[in-house]
């Protein structure tokens, strides 16, 4: 992929010590001239082991520790900063359910900081890692990150001269990354059996490259007030489950707190002011408070109440694409 547009240009990222964050980091690496990659976390462990790993062979990174919950600290990393990529949010839904002021603080709290911190300093262009989970939420966790796509939609209505664009990238579980389903299997199957909440159960797919590539394709070609959603494909949880841990027993426990059955990337609501590409979808903000989005005129308009579903995709994967997709064929 081209990442032209980041020659010369400096790139940070707000929890930039996760799963994706280091994904996105050695892309950037090996794929981009940027002037400056900056992780910002909180997590001064993984920074330093990332920085042993990285940092000596390539003098472009830096490191900042700080919290999202922190405004002046964010205005300090964002100095002369280009593009931010937010991806810095709690996550885990069951732990969530039972400590939801802390989810607030960071999710929702933490992006708004994020939004000004970047107006102020005249950041050119700030977008939000989303998930399924903010499209018509049953939990804290989807109801914070659907308050995030708010602020970082609507934040463009404030960004006044500095010109700062913001825009978010929605998409489903993350094959591989840290406590993804992936782990958890490795972890069960040594006592010979999986869990699985629901044998009807179905969840969108995408791998953490996909994804790393998806925002970075984004970034460059959002416009600002746009929520961006890739195609990918569905599957049942109890297939993957038979698939990647064959010889272990299935264990039925139960749908957990605040989880859902299916997942939705586009819901029925936005379906009539989403535009269709090839690759993915492209849901234009209710206000249109920018000049038409002419970018986007060749897209095909989705009809209306017309849902990108996980139980309802038309793409699905098998044992082959599943075990090709995460590299074992």
């Amino acid at each position: 992929m081209s990442l032209e547009y980041l020659e010369g240009k400096s790139v940070l990222i707000t929890g930039g010590t996760g799963s994706f964050g280091q994904a996105c980091v050695e892309n950037l690496l090996n794929n981009s001239n940027a002037r400056r990659i900056i992780i910002f976390s909180r997590d001064e462990l993984k920074q330093s082991e990332m920085a042993s790993r990285l940092a000596a062979h390539d003098s472009r990174l830096r490191f900042f520790i700080g919290d999202v919950r922190d405004k002046d600290r964010l205005e300090r990393a964002f100095e002369g900063v280009d593009y931010v990529i937010h991806a810095a949010a709690l996550k885990q839904v069951p732990i969530l359910e039972y400590n939801p002021s802390e989810a607030i603080k960071t999710n929702v709290l933490g992006t708004q900081n994020v939004i000004d911190a970047a107006i102020n300093k005249k950041v050119k262009r700030v977008l939000l890692i989303s998930t399924d989970k903010a499209a018509n939420p049953a939990n804290l966790y989807g109801a914070t990150k659907l308050c995030a796509e708010k602020l970082m939609v609507n934040g463009n209505f404030y960004s006044g001269e500095s010109g700062t664009r913001l825009s978010v990238v929605r998409y489903g579980n993350v094959l591989g990354s840290r406590g993804s389903l992936l782990h958890i299997i490795n972890k069960q199957r040594e006592r010979g059996e999986v869990t699985i909440t629901h044998e009807d159960m179905t969840r969108f797919w995408i791998t953490l490259d996909q994804g790393v590539k998806f925002v970075l394709d984004v970034l460059e070609k959002m416009h600002g007030g746009e929520i961006f959603v890739p195609k990918i494909p569905s599957m049942k949880i109890k297939d993957f489950m038979m698939i990647m841990a064959p010889d272990c027993q299935l264990k039925v426990i139960g749908i957990r707190p605040g989880e859902k059955l299916h997942e939705v990337l586009v819901t029925p609501e936005e379906a009539r002011r989403t535009k269709e590409f090839d690759e993915f979808f492209v849901i234009l903000p209710e206000h249109q408070w920018l000049e038409d989005y002419v970018n986007y005129s060749n897209g095909v308009g989705l009809q209306d109440n017309t849902p990108f579903a996980s139980n309802t995709n038309t793409v699905w994967l098998d044992s082959e694409s599943l075990k090709r997709l995460l590299g074992i064929l």
